[in-house]
């Protein structure tokens, strides 16, 4: 159920709200710049520390991590309703405010849930609790997206009614109370949390973090410029990412320095949680970091293609919605289901290998559908088998990041490893279809599956290394 909280408000900030938008007349292009509320999502771990050590007193008795997950998940709904009296016609502005506190707070939810996850059980149980909350996840993403559009459908969508989305977003607002009720019963597990007395200083701090996510949003929208080469693209994008990095930095350092944040507090918050995994990890951190950064890298960067590769193959958007988007949510789970129980039984690094293989093979079989006649039977075969897998890779993953978190630091280095997961992946992907271009879509998908041999590589040593069980 803390699965199903956490993926229903996803969609709802993004295919769901780019079909609200459209359907309102917004332009293309400014649909494409709400995208820039899913920096909710990467820069999570930069106030994490603030979930992780910061304990609300008015919920006290509840423990920390569901005093906060129940504040939370009472903002979603709040923003959720917002949203749902804004009218992108009238005022889009209002419309973005809305959306991007839902992101927030999302974002925010999903920080609780992976560390209540982990302080759970221990890791040889993290296996079944990671399958059982990507079978929740993915849950709530369909009915986030593909139940919000058949509501919407449903209600009258072909004609722009505001009132349609409003009970759209009513309903999924709703809906979160699924996750509330889940809290309530659930227990509390912060017994193994250390927390702060010093609350002005951290939320001060949090204060001046997202002033500079702002910031960075900011100079990386208004450092523009394109070339011909997909290469130099790349390394420009590359270089506009590290430019802002160090600005915002240097803006942190300085702040620290002239002693508006507390340079105790930031170490806590920042330094400490890194500088434990490296002392716990040694000279092997930088080779896991790696790992983690590489590990997605076939599914995700193949991904962006996937749908864009079905239209253009001469499938229908009614055999796309239907085999990808909805029996291709099922088959993830159930590879969530069987990477979970594989890790369980056989350990977790050996699961983590099988996932990548199994998740790199699967774009071979978009290769050859790229060089086959269109056929639904094909296309349901290479779907199934691409979600399976990807959802198997997928709970193994999080078995494995799981255990790579200290008690100690558990919000915080989570966060900070699932942002650094998609991070590289994401950045490449932006690219893909300048390489379809180049290459056609058989040569793309065959470049794609080759990406995940170094993580195989990678796998194997670190699993002689620094072996999580």
């Amino acid at each position: 159920m803390l699965g199903f909280s956490s993926g229903l408000p996803i969609l709802l900030v993004f295919s769901t709200l780019s079909v609200w938008l459209s359907k309102a007349g917004v332009a293309r292009g400014t649909i494409t710049l709400f995208s820039w509320a899913g920096f909710a999502y990467a820069f999570k771990f930069l106030w994490s520390p603030i979930v992780d050590k910061i304990n609300i007193s008015f919920f006290s008795k509840m423990g920390q991590r569901r005093s906060w997950l129940l504040i939370v998940q009472i903002l979603i709904i709040i923003s959720l309703i917002l949203t749902s009296f804004t009218d992108p016609q009238k005022n889009l502005k209002i419309t973005a405010i809305c959306i991007t506190l839902v992101a927030f707070f999302s974002a925010t939810q999903d920080i609780i849930i992976d560390a209540f996850r982990i302080e759970s059980v221990n890791q040889n149980k993290q296996g079944p609790l990671s399958s059982m909350y990507i079978a929740g996840y993915r849950i709530g993403m369909l009915i986030g997206g593909a139940g919000s559009l058949w509501l919407a459908s449903y209600w009258g969508v072909e004609q722009y009614d505001q009132s349609v989305w409003k009970k759209v977003y009513l309903t999924m607002a709703l809906l979160m109370l699924i996750g509330i009720f889940a809290n309530i019963i659930s227990k509390d597990p912060s017994k193994f949390q250390i927390k702060s007395k010093n609350t002005m200083q951290h939320l001060r701090l949090f204060f001046i973090t997202i002033l500079s996510v702002f910031i960075f949003i900011y100079l990386y929208s208004i450092i523009q410029k394109s070339y011909n080469d997909n290469f130099l693209n790349f390394l420009f994008t590359t270089f506009k990412l590290a430019l802002c990095f160090i600005i915002c930095g240097t803006l942190m350092y300085t702040l620290t320095k002239i002693r508006v944040v507390n340079k105790n507090l930031v170490n806590k918050s920042y330094i400490e949680p890194i500088k434990n995994f490296i002392i716990r990890y040694g000279k092997f951190a930088v080779i896991i970091l790696l790992l983690i950064s590489l590990y997605r890298i076939a599914d995700v960067v193949m991904g962006v293609m996937a749908n864009l590769f079905y239209l253009e193959k001469g499938y229908s958007v009614s055999e796309i919605a239907t085999y990808s988007k909805f029996f291709g949510v099922f088959a993830t789970i159930l590879g969530g289901v069987l990477g979970g129980y594989f890790a369980f039984k056989f350990g977790t690094m050996k699961a983590l290998f099988l996932g990548a293989l199994i998740a790199s093979m699967s774009n071979l079989l978009f290769a050859w559908l790229a060089n086959v006649d269109t056929n639904i039977q094909f296309l349901i075969m290479v779907i199934t088998a691409d979600n399976i897998s990807s959802g198997f890779a997928g709970a193994a993953f999080v078995v494995y990041l799981s255990g790579l978190t200290s008690i100690k630091f558990t919000a915080t280095q989570y966060a900070l490893f699932s942002s650094l997961m998609l991070f590289l992946p994401k950045l490449i992907a932006g690219y893909s279809g300048s390489w379809v271009d180049v290459m056609g879509y058989q040569n793309y998908f065959i470049t794609t599956a080759m990406m995940g041999l170094p993580v195989l590589i990678l796998i194997i040593w670190i699993s002689k290394i620094a072996p999580i069980k």
